[in-house]
């Protein structure tokens, strides 16, 4: 499985603060990304699994959803989230 629990606490210390902060706006926007950038490689091999297609349509919504609520409250964290993980605007 390319998400274990090891994978997701590295994430959420690095973004989110500490391992057990899986309520940061920034970290589960680090985590949809990994999981976005998982999703995009499979889909290069798979062009015909469209419900993983759906799967990333949804992930995509969500994180923007959580980035635009960042932007409206707190503009800075916002930016760095945005630099460090390599996200479009």
């Amino acid at each position: 499985m390319y998400l274990t629990k090891e994978v997701k606490e590295q994430i959420f210390a690095k973004h989110g603060g500490s391992a057990t902060n899986t309520g940061s706006a920034e970290g589960q926007i680090a985590l949809f990304t990994h999981r976005i950038n998982h999703l995009t490689e499979h889909l290069k091999k798979n062009r015909h699994d469209f419900n993983t297609e759906r799967s990333l349509v949804k992930l995509v919504g969500k994180r923007r959803s959580l980035l635009d609520y960042l932007k409206n409250t707190e503009i800075n964290r916002y930016r760095e989230i945005i630099k460090e993980l390599n996200i479009r605007k």
